[in-house]
């Protein structure tokens, strides 16, 4: 059990550019006891995840910035500002942001550890910014995310969002 606090004033936690997103690390998977991991994730316009589950995590989300679809097994919720939405363990979800400018999301994950995902597929982020042309092709992420993702415990079940669902 941890017996000290955690502190991470504003802007100065490590950062990771992955699929196209950036991931500010709050609390990392190796830091605390382990029982939740907590990102800032900014998102690009337009992004969408496949259809995926996660064996060995719930996740819960946060939408502090934009709007997106979220898929949760058999519904769909249209999210914005203030909403949250808690996905179990194992349960099928996919997303897609669906404002024009970027969506702002606190990720939580119980246990820790998803992140360690992002840090495999990505890289270190250069500046807190979406990447650009100075981040990773977002095709060889994609692939590496579906190769590296059984170590995680994802497990890609089917097709992205599509834009007008």
């Amino acid at each position: 059990m941890s017996e000290s606090a955690i502190f991470r004033p504003s802007g100065s936690s490590e950062m990771t550019w992955a699929m196209n997103q950036l991931f500010e690390h709050l609390l990392g998977p190796g830091e605390g006891d382990g029982r939740v991991g907590v990102a800032l994730v900014t998102q690009e316009p337009g992004f969408a995840t496949p259809l995926h589950r996660h064996h060995n995590e719930a996740e819960a989300f946060f939408i502090l910035e934009g709007t997106m679809t979220y898929r949760a097994g058999d519904e769909m919720f249209r999210m914005s500002s203030g909403d949250f939405v808690w996905l179990p363990q194992d349960v099928p979800h996919a997303f897609r942001v669906t404002s024009k400018a970027p969506a702002k999301v606190l990720a939580l994950t119980t246990p820790a550890g998803l992140l360690g995902l992002y840090d495999e597929v990505g890289m270190p982020a250069q500046e807190r910014r979406l990447p650009g042309g100075d981040g990773q092709p977002l095709d060889e992420q994609r692939a590496r995310w579906a190769e590296i993702g059984p170590k995680y415990g994802l497990e890609i079940v089917g097709p992205p969002i599509a834009p007008d669902e």
